[in-house]
């Protein structure tokens, strides 16, 4: 039997790149484009390190995000999520593609964005 998958197929990013020297830029499967400024995904990591894993209770203090962070760097965590280095050294989060759609800054998605 087939693994079933749970990923929306919506939810699937055909390229991400680079906006500019800061944010990031996902053109989706379904013809949606998201620029995501590099600040607001770093203030969203989900990780144990930025969010405690029981309570779901923010650790990460905005007064610690550089305002200048950007991505150093943007890796494949197989076929479901992105991991990205930050500039402020700050590694360990991983950003599901579900995720990223979801908290998706646009103008039309920027009602329905996670906060």
């Amino acid at each position: 039997m087939a693994a079933v998958s749970s990923i929306n197929p919506a939810h699937v990013p055909v390229e991400i790149s680079r906006a500019n020297q800061h944010d990031v830029r996902i053109r989706w499967q379904d013809g949606h484009v998201g620029v995501y400024p590099a600040r607001y995904l770093r203030l969203r990591c989900a990780c144990a390190e930025c969010v405690h894993e029981f309570t779901g209770e923010a650790l990460l203090k905005p007064s610690a995000v550089p305002v200048d962070v950007h991505p150093a760097r943007i890796e494949a965590v197989g076929r479901y999520a992105v991991q990205i280095r930050w500039s402020d050294g700050h590694s360990t989060g991983i950003y599901s593609f579900d995720r990223l759609r979801l908290i998706c800054p646009c103008e039309t998605c920027l009602p329905t964005a996670g906060a």
